[in-house]
């Protein structure tokens, strides 16, 4: 099967809304510079799709509300089960031997960037958005440009999904759904209204009950392979006090191959001191987190017990989250006092029960 060239940098501030929590059903398979100053704007941390009627489908489906919740008689999810890699905690397992020549390749006197936040930047909301649709969304079909390593259609996308960077967009136009009621993700690369559906570059759809990976060599709406929607950081969590997960990171280069949890490379390079896509880093103990602002030091918390999943090609230590009008962009760009050399890059491959699963012993 053809694997898809190497294929674009998340380069961009983008758009993003949050996900709010709960789903069930049926389990099928498988950057720019840092803003100056932000707009406060009123950004949704989700962005909910009313159910569309085949009788009403041509219409766009309505999305309001901050934090939408399921109905009571919907059995509550998580985004991938408690025992899955993204929320393993990896504070105590061992340095990787080329830690410190690949965190130099990444840029060790980088600064980290918070890639999300309130308001808006350059006309659009700062992060990666999450259109949030109801049981019974009509599905419509979805062309993908790499239909081999694409999970088919069609897919529960509103007609007004909101796509990263906004509809007129020229970065990577990520588009993430959530179907809370079928606890699934579908996720969109370069995604665009085309006729009566979508047309986009790749796509991928996640159980969120199941901790199967994508078939090895396949791509998603990731370089990596690896669900978007797992690695954001959204405002809820930081609200509660916890990020109980890994964070999406970019990084400007990496080598071929993979490491688990990953499934795909996007890059020929052969320099042992790259890091690959999938590759696992942790903030280091030794870094006092006390005098960062609230938001900005549970952020830190959560990178140095969950770490951070390198999971596409983009700026140096740029973190994926969710746009909220409640973030706090001074204390979100606090996080701009930690450096590349206050991380390390661990070896996790003790934790893999199998190639294809997951799932963490």
């Amino acid at each position: 099967m053809a694997t898809p060239p190497a294929r674009r940098a998340s380069v961009a501030a983008a758009a993003l809304a949050l996900l709010a929590a709960g789903c069930s059903g049926p389990a099928p398979s498988t950057a720019a510079p840092a803003p100056a100053a932000t707009t406060p704007a009123a950004t949704a941390s989700v962005a909910t799709a009313t159910p569309v009627s085949p009788a009403s489908a041509a219409a766009p489906a309505a999305r309001s509300g901050l934090g939408a919740r399921p109905s009571p008689a919907v059995r509550a999810c998580t985004v991938f089960p408690a025992d899955n890699v993204w929320h393993a905690d990896v504070s105590r397992l061992p340095v990787h031997p080329r830690s410190a020549a690949m965190v130099n390749a990444i840029g060790s006197g980088a600064a980290v960037h918070a890639d999300f936040g309130s308001g808006t930047w350059q006309g659009a909301p700062i992060g990666i958005p999450v259109t949030v649709v109801p049981a019974g969304q009509r599905r419509v079909p979805v062309a993908f440009t790499y239909a081999d390593e694409s999970d088919p259609g069609p897919y529960p996308v509103p007609a007004n999904a909101a796509v990263e960077g906004g509809p007129d967009a020229t970065g990577d136009r990520h588009v993430i759904v959530w179907d809370r009621a079928a606890c699934r993700a579908y996720e969109l690369f370069d995604a665009r209204p085309a006729g009566g559906g979508w047309r986009a570059g790749s796509g991928a759809v996640f159980d969120l009950r199941s901790n199967r990976l994508r078939p090895a060599g396949w791509t998603s709406a990731d370089a990596s392979g690896l669900a978007i929607l797992a690695g954001l950081v959204r405002y809820d969590e930081v609200a509660a006090g916890r990020v109980d997960h890994a964070i999406r990171v970019t990084v400007p280069r990496t080598r071929t191959g993979w490491t688990w949890p990953a499934t795909h490379s996007a890059s020929s390079a052969t320099d042992p001191n790259l890091p690959q896509l999938g590759q696992r880093l942790r903030l280091k103990p030794s870094v006092d987190l006390s005098r960062l602002p609230r938001q900005a030091r549970i952020v830190a918390e959560a990178m140095r017990r969950y770490g951070l999943i390198v999971a596409d090609h983009g700026s140096a230590w740029y973190l994926s989250g969710t746009p909220d009008r409640r973030w706090d962009n001074d204390a979100l760009h606090a996080l701009g006092g930690l450096r590349g050399s206050d991380f390390e890059v661990v070896d996790a491959s003790g934790l893999t029960v199998g190639r294809g699963s997951g799932a963490v012993r």
